[in-house]
């Protein structure tokens, strides 16, 4: 199933036209009779939706059938041991046609490859009820049929919500738990949204299956329940009993029946909060840096051109008036590195650009351009560009407030170049644990591959062989938001949106695994040496 109410773009402001969303759309994605593109096995697909030219959503990967019932969001068949995908079809259509068909319930032909029939695509839309409730469920079974000839039943759960049309979506599927009669599964965690779409009384199917690595799995049995059934937790009426036949391996011709429970052992509904909870209950800062080469020649990207602003004034004023507004008191502390500071001439990565030590604060953005062009006067830019020292500076901060009361976001501005990447990951890698986020903005025309890995959107970042516990850096190229056409407001939107894309689901991320909820009221935080501030 594809919950795409995040992505699709239904769900968001258009800054071209301007329109705002009046609902939210879900839809669930199911293909048949696929071509089977594998040689010893049946093709392995997943499914990749894309909008005008960009991909936006892709299912997981389900394996060796022809027939796959998608649970999350060109047509490939994925390969995943060798990074190799073969095309299986693609479709073309509009919501509209979706949302337009009967029952919301779309079937298209998969085409795109000549002289093959590359099967059916099957689209339905549903609109999602408001519900922000998250419930988490745990269920085990006893005395399983045995489909195992030599061994025990390897059971999983598959959930399905219930449609208008009485066809039934899949919703959800736990692990596989081996070779056992007595399964217990992990409790597991689902939107009630996609359990029932906030109609508590709608039937929901559980079926249970064996499963078999040549992906033909077993059924063992089934039962029906509701949210509202559900919700009453462990009791004897979320004891589900399963009948079935067997044949008795002694006598072929004599069918026996046998029973299975299955058992809900604990169920727990809670608000699934969001970003702007956080913001409207007093969470947050931010936290700004800045610098490489000489200013006073026309090439640096640091040339004080006495008629505009250089690259790096122009990306610091564009990201910072975005970021800015979510920090009630606009102070910031703004940091160079990469140059030698008076009076002494030590080379340091971290000194403050309105060069009092004691305090960095700059108000506001002005506050911080002017600090930046003063500070191009008096230091001498100068190599190595070492990024780690700043993030562990902003590290020691968030680590004095690790109760949710502030959430540290540290922008940098760089033209790529990076002197000590192993030490950075290591940073990266140790500040993923605190309440912050990294942005880094690459300004000039230089290849950003550094940076590009440093953002670990395809591969985690990792150091020492330590993962880190979460993506915490968001980098954006700023000449891809140079709009040559003149529109200054349609490019600075396209940065927002790009610059905050991730820094909502990192913040949620980091609250929900420490517990922390936007209800509870923050303790008054002061960094060391000044006087309290207060944040939004």
């Amino acid at each position: 199933m594809d919950k795409l109410e995040d992505m699709a773009s239904v769900c968001e402001f258009d800054p071209i036209t301007g329109s705002i969303p009046a609902t939210k759309v879900e839809i669930t994605v199911s293909c048949r009779n696929l071509l089977d593109r594998d040689t010893f096995s049946k093709s392995d697909p997943c499914k990749y939706f894309s909008f005008y030219i960009t991909e936006f959503g892709r299912t997981e990967v389900i394996d060796n059938t022809l027939n796959p019932d998608f649970e999350s969001a060109s047509l490939s068949d994925e390969l995943s041991h060798s990074g190799l995908s073969d095309f299986l079809g693609q479709t073309f259509c509009t919501l509209g046609e979706i949302v337009g068909s009967p029952g919301s319930h779309l079937e298209k032909p998969l085409g795109g490859i000549p002289g093959k029939n590359c099967g059916t695509i099957i689209l339905t839309a549903e609109e999602l009820g408001n519900c922000r409730d998250c419930a988490t469920m745990q269920f085990c079974a006893n005395k399983l049929d045995k489909k195992d000839f030599f061994g025990r039943s390897d059971p999983f759960m598959m959930f399905y919500r219930s449609n208008e049309d009485g066809t039934f979506t899949i919703c959800h599927k736990t692990e596989v738990v081996k070779n056992t009669l007595n399964p217990v599964w992990q409790p597991f965690t689902i939107p009630v949204r996609a359990l029932c779409n906030g109609d508590y009384d709608r039937s929901i199917k559980v079926e249970v299956y064996d499963w078999d690595r040549d992906g033909s799995h077993d059924f063992i049995g089934e039962f029906t329940t509701s949210y509202r059934e559900l919700s009453r937790g462990q009791s004897q009426f979320n004891v589900y009993e399963m009948w079935f036949v067997l044949i008795c391996w002694c006598k072929p011709s004599v069918l026996c029946c046998s029973i299975t429970q299955v058992t809900l052992l604990s169920f727990l509904v809670e608000a699934e909060h969001t970003f702007l909870d956080y913001i409207k209950a007093g969470y947050g800062r931010k936290y700004t840096q800045s610098p490489s080469w000489n200013p006073s020649q026309s090439t640096s990207l640091h040339y004080m051109n006495p008629y505009q602003m250089n690259a790096y004034a122009m990306a610091l004023k564009a990201v910072g008036e975005i970021i800015q507004d979510y920090d009630s008191d606009k102070m910031f502390p703004a940091l160079g590195f990469g140059a030698k500071i008076p009076p002494d001439g030590r080379v340091s990565h971290e000194f403050p650009l309105n060069g009092n030590v004691d305090n960095p604060y700059c108000n506001g953005m002005e506050g911080i351009l002017e600090a930046y062009h003063e500070s191009l006067k008096t230091v001498q830019l100068y190599g190595p560009t070492n990024f780690a020292p700043v993030i562990n500076h902003v590290a020691r901060y968030a680590a004095a407030v690790q109760d949710g009361s502030q959430y540290f976001v540290l922008l940098i501005i760089t033209d790529g170049v990076i002197s000590d990447m192993a030490q950075t990951k290591e940073a990266i890698v140790n500040a993923a644990k605190l309440p912050m986020s990294i942005i880094i903005v690459g300004v000039g025309q230089a290849e950003f591959d550094a940076m590009v890995e440093l953002d670990g959107d395809d591969v985690r970042i990792s150091s020492r062989g330590k993962l880190a516990e979460r993506d915490i850096v968001q980098f954006v190229p700023f000449r891809d938001y140079m709009d040559r056409t003149g529109n200054h407001v349609l490019s600075m939107a396209r940065l927002a949106k790009d610059v905050l894309a991730e820094i909502p689901d990192q913040l949620i991320l980091y609250m929900k695994s420490r517990g922390i909820k936007p209800n509870q009221t923050p303790p008054d935080y002061s960094p060391p040496g000044l006087s309290p501030t207060p944040t939004v």
